[in-house]
């Protein structure tokens, strides 16, 4: 098999990203237009939207965004958001979503102007072995889906993560997409 390549996505690459959320996304379409929808929105983080290659082909896409967690009081905390992981359907079960997971933590870590928490709704089973919690363990809330489960959400902690910051996970409108 052919070695795996996994680096910052270029302005030449959205169309074949575009391809691998449209079909590793096949019943949700609107995961994909809300990828250019981040794409063009002040919550986009250029740096944090990374691509897998294989033999040139690419097969995987990830992005990190910023949302806000919203207390009860009212105060609003700028969080990043890992959504969405998509991995072209005959590439699936090789290890690349992990990997695109890892790269694209490993470079938010390493952006000290960034926000310390990285939340995500998605399968804990795969997120767990990546190093995300659960996210009411860490006082944060979601409004889910109905495809997800309670343990759906979750949150990654950097160094640095402050834990008195608490509250609901409130997404851009870009977010609103998806759901459709």
């Amino acid at each position: 098999m052919a070695l795996l390549v996994i680096n910052g996505e270029r302005a030449a690459d959205a169309s074949a990203v575009e391809v691998v959320v449209r079909s590793a996304f096949h019943e949700q379409p609107g995961v994909a237009d809300m990828v250019a929808a981040i794409r063009a929105s002040e919550y986009y983080e250029p740096a944090l939207s990374v691509v897998a290659r294989r033999a040139g082909d690419l097969v995987g896409f990830v992005m990190i965004s910023h949302a806000e967690l919203v207390e009860s009081g009212g105060a609003h905390h700028d969080v990043l958001t890992l959504s969405p992981l998509a991995v072209r359907p005959d590439n699936q079960r090789n290890g690349i979503g992990s990997a695109l997971v890892r790269a694209v933590l490993q470079l938010a870590e390493e952006r000290p102007d960034l926000p310390r928490l990285v939340t995500l709704e998605g399968d804990p089973r795969f997120y767990r072995r990546l190093g995300f919690e659960f996210a009411p363990d860490h006082g944060v809330s979601f409004d889910l889906p109905d495809w997800a489960s309670a343990e759906a959400a979750q949150v990654y902690c950097f160094d640095g993560y402050d834990p008195s910051i608490r509250g609901r996970v409130t997404y851009p409108p870009a977010f609103i997409l998806a759901q459709d």
